[in-house]
C-alpha cells in the first residue's frame, strides 16, 4: 500500500496534541482540511484511528498502534531524504548552509569571511545560504535540508549537534518611538518586566522563552501583547505599540524604522551565534571544512561581528 508521508505527519501531530484545533494551528492548516486528511488516511487503512470524547480526540487501538510506529517511519524517511539531498548537493559541489534571522544578516562581514575561507579550502565549491522560517531554530538541520547552519544559541536539540561559538552579542530592546523608555540611552530589564512583549511562535518553546528572557524574570510570566511569525511582522507589531521585544544591535542596523527605537539592555544575558552540524563519524569532510572555515574566520585578526 502506498502511503503519503504528509498524511502520516499530520496524523502524528493530531495524536500528539489530542485536539484537532491545536494540531491545525501547529500545522498551519484549516480544521476542515486536516479533518479531510485524517479521513483519507483512515480510508486507506480501512479502520478508524480516532474517536471523539468530551475532552477532544482519543486514539482507537489501531490509532495507538500507528502513533507508536509512525515516528520511527518518519525519522527513517527523513534520514533517507537528508542523505539523498545531501549527496546530490555535494555531487554539484554545493554546500547548503541554513541560518536564522539575525545570525548572519547583521554580521555580513563575518559571513563574507566564512565563505572566502571555505572556498579557499574547497576550490570549486560554493555555499548556498538559506534563511529558515521563524519556527525552525535549527535552520534545516532537523529535516536534512541544510548541511550546516549558523544559529542563535540556545536552540532545541543543541546537545545532539556539534556546535562552535562564533559571535557573542549584547541584547538590545526594540521600543515604539513614543514609549516612556525610548529617551533613555540604556534600559534596565527590570523596567520591562511589566511591559507586554511581542513574542515569536509558541513552538519551539525554548526559542520563544529565550527571547522573552523567561529565565531572568524571577518567576514572573511574560505578558504577550502580540505574536509574530517573521521579523517584519515582529517589528511592525512593536511599531504599532503592541509590545516591546528583545533584539540585537545588528538587527537594529539592518532594519531601521523611524517609529521604532533600539536601546541596550542591562540585566539580560548576551546572545550567541554558533555554527552547527551533525555529530559523529558520518559527517562529510566538506562539512567539517566549513566548520573549520567558520572558526578561522572568527579568529582572523581584527575580526568583528
Amino acid at each position: 500500500m502506498d502511503m503519503d508521508t504528509r498524511l502520516l505527519r499530520h496524523f502524528t501531530a493530531v495524536a500528539r496534541e489530542g485536539d484537532l484545533a491545536r494540531a491545525a494551528r501547529r500545522l498551519c492548516l484549516s480544521q476542515p482540511a486536516l479533518t479531510r486528511q485524517l479521513r483519507q488516511l483512515e480510508t486507506r487503512l480501512g479502520t478508524e484511528l480516532f474517536t471523539r470524547t468530551p475532552a477532544g480526540l482519543a486514539l482507537t487501538d489501531a490509532g495507538t498502534a500507528l502513533a507508536a510506529a509512525a515516528p520511527a517511519v518518519l525519522d527513517a524517511w527523513g534520514a533517507a531524504l537528508s542523505a539523498t539531498r545531501g549527496a546530490a548537493a555535494r555531487a554539484e559541489r554545493v554546500l547548503r548552509v541554513g541560518f536564522v534571522a539575525g545570525a548572519v544578516d547583521g554580521g555580513c562581514a563575518l559571513a563574507r569571511r566564512i565563505v572566502a575561507e571555505f572556498t579557499r579550502r574547497r576550490p570549486g565549491w560554493r555555499v548556498r545560504l538559506a534563511q529558515a522560517a521563524a519556527d525552525d531554530p535549527r535552520a534545516g538541520l532537523a529535516d536534512g535540508t541544510a548541511d550546516a547552519a549558523l544559529l542563535r544559541l540556545p536552540f532545541p536539540g543543541q546537545d545532539r549537534l556539534d556546535v562552535r561559538v562564533l559571535v557573542t552579542e549584547e541584547c538590545w530592546v526594540a521600543l515604539p518611538a513614543a514609549h516612556r523608555l525610548a529617551a533613555r540611552e540604556e534600559v534596565d530589564f527590570a523596567d520591562l518586566l511589566d511591559e507586554p512583549f511581542v513574542a515569536g511562535p509558541p513552538e519551539p518553546a525554548l526559542w520563544r522563552d529565550y527571547w522573552l528572557a523567561a529565565d531572568e524574570r524571577d518567576g514572573r510570566p511574560a505578558k504577550i501583547g502580540a505574536v509574530a511569525h517573521d521579523a517584519r511582522a515582529w517589528l511592525r507589531a512593536v511599531a504599532e505599540g503592541h509590545g516591546v521585544g528583545l533584539t540585537l544591535p545588528s538587527a537594529a542596523r539592518s532594519c531601521p524604522r523611524a517609529d521604532v527605537v533600539h536601546r541596550p539592555v542591562r540585566g539580560v544575558s548576551p546572545s550567541v551565534v554558533g555554527v552547527a552540524c551533525t555529530r559523529g563519524a558520518q559527517v562529510p569532510p566538506v562539512v567539517r571544512d566549513f566548520v573549520q572555515a567558520c572558526v578561522a574566520a572568527r579568529d582572523e585578526p581584527h575580526a568583528r561581528a
